[in-house]
């Protein structure tokens, strides 16, 4: 346990950065999956290319928006969003 003042206000800082990274992460990961799932079933023609790709530009925004905060490296926010907008191209040929 921290004896000094710097100390334990740093492992308050901590937690709640640490709290604030969780939340912000989840909601990345729901929107990735949210979107995964619509170009999924749209190769399973369960759902429209136009249903699918706001759910694509949502994630993507997402994305960015971690790696604005910190959340994430600019870098691998950056490679989910070609990797999902070249699955989304894909359907499209």
């Amino acid at each position: 346990m921290a004896n000094h003042s710097s100390s334990k206000k740093s492992i308050r800082q901590i937690e709640r950065r640490t709290l604030v990274n969780t939340n912000r992460m989840s909601r990345v990961r729901t929107f990735v999956k949210k979107a995964e799932i619509a170009l999924g079933m749209h190769t399973q023609k369960a759902i429209s290319q136009a249903e699918a790709m706001p759910l694509v530009v949502a994630a993507e925004s997402e994305l960015m928006r971690a790696a604005r905060k910190g959340t994430i490296l600019k870098a691998t926010a950056s490679r989910k969003v070609s990797r999902l907008v070249k699955r989304a191209k894909a359907l499209t040929a």
